[in-house]
């Protein structure tokens, strides 16, 4: 099979080959993917951390070998923290942004394929924290800050443009939890809690349509709080009813379930 992995910022895929299609996530930088089928100029991918599909321009695929994508796949990888930042070699510069993943980074240097070394100097998650729940919470709550005001954007995975269950995913990826992409699919994971005042900082929770599909997704912060994208990246009350929107003075999603992963 051949394999690539994104070495822009951030790279579409689409529900269909064409621009034109919806998106359904992004690849971000440092992310390995397995290519499944060609089509005109595009290529039907699966992605290595969550197994989604979907398309991207062929124009945006790096290739790498098969060696480098089975070590890519058998290891975490440090993840940007600064807002934004670049990496960089003797003949290119590369901006990147908080929550993208640094293969095979050692403190200055990471490998984007077998003979492609890179240099970055900005700050980076650091794994051997990542099984202590303290500094796991400590992290989850700082990041979720710098994701305040991002704009909503349905599929997106940035910091320019982000989705709800996008936002629980590269939030719980820098404190080295691998979530799944979509809400409806995060709600399997964790101990439910049983009612909204035992709920902790960092619990997901999940709401539902009047058809009771989960189509939403947050995280839990302190004070009764809850962090999500609706709009944009927002901080609002939560109680059993569900999140409420103080400028709107209404209900904006019905609480469904409370899960605790930490």
């Amino acid at each position: 099979m051949n394999h690539g992995i994104c070495a822009l910022s951030a790279v579409p895929v689409r529900a269909e080959p064409t621009d034109r299609a919806e998106l359904v996530t992004e690849l971000l930088f440092g992310e390995c993917y397995t290519v499944l089928q060609t089509q005109g100029n595009w290529l039907r991918i699966e992605t290595a951390a969550d197994t989604y599909l979907g398309w991207i321009d062929f124009k945006q695929h790096r290739p790498v070998s098969d060696t480098y994508f089975q070590a890519w796949c058998a290891q975490d990888h440090p993840r940007v923290l600064d807002v934004v930042q670049v990496v960089s070699s003797a003949t290119t510069r590369q901006p990147i942004t908080l929550g993208c993943r640094l293969p095979f980074f050692d403190g200055m240097t990471l490998k984007m394929g077998d003979d492609n070394v890179l240099f970055y100097n900005g700050t980076a998650t650091n794994l051997a924290h990542s099984s202590q729940p303290e500094r796991q919470l400590a992290l989850l709550r700082k990041m979720g800050q710098q994701f305040r005001q991002a704009p909503y954007v349905w599929g997106g995975k940035n910091l320019f443009g982000i989705d709800c269950s996008g936002l629980m995913q590269t939030l719980f990826g820098l404190i080295g939890i691998q979530l799944p992409r979509d809400a409806k699919q995060q709600i399997a994971l964790g101990e439910p809690v049983d009612f909204v005042t035992q709920a902790k900082a960092g619990d997901l929770a999940f709401f539902d349509n009047a058809d009771g599909a989960i189509v939403h997704v947050g995280v839990v912060q302190d004070d009764g709080m809850i962090l999500h994208a609706s709009g944009e990246v927002r901080l609002d009350p939560l109680d059993h009813h569900g999140i409420f929107n103080r400028e709107r003075q209404k209900y904006s999603h019905k609480l469904r379930l409370i899960k605790r992963l930490l």
